[in-house]
């Protein structure tokens, strides 16, 4: 056997070594370096993006009895919700649901 094949033993603590060393530095790569979307994701894509902030307000005496609002931010009637927030949790595997304020029963 020549002296420059390599061992069982040495081979894997070579590939442990390759993929050990490999994968922290994946880590930190996405740790520090990655724009990673889903760590810092904005929440609303489309709504108003020419406004510092968007903003509702409602007087309690328009509402009726009972007014449903969205909180996805994927509402094509936004503020208020369409129901869009049940796509949104299955392909992203949230649970976001709306805001509903209602009168209380007398």
């Amino acid at each position: 056997m020549s002296s420059n094949t390599f061992s069982k033993a040495e081979l894997v603590t070579a590939i442990s070594l390759t993929a050990g060393t490999a994968a922290v530095s994946i880590l930190l790569y996405k740790t520090f370096f990655s724009k990673d979307k889903c760590s810092k994701a904005k929440v609303n894509l489309d709504l108003q993006k020419d406004n510092p902030k968007v903003v509702h307000a409602f007087d309690m005496e328009d509402l009726g009895d009972k007014a449903v609002y969205c909180r996805c931010w994927r509402s094509k009637k936004f503020p208020l919700c369409d129901g869009s927030h049940i796509k949104h949790n299955e392909e992203t595997g949230d649970n976001v649901g709306p805001l509903i304020i209602k009168r209380k029963d007398a």
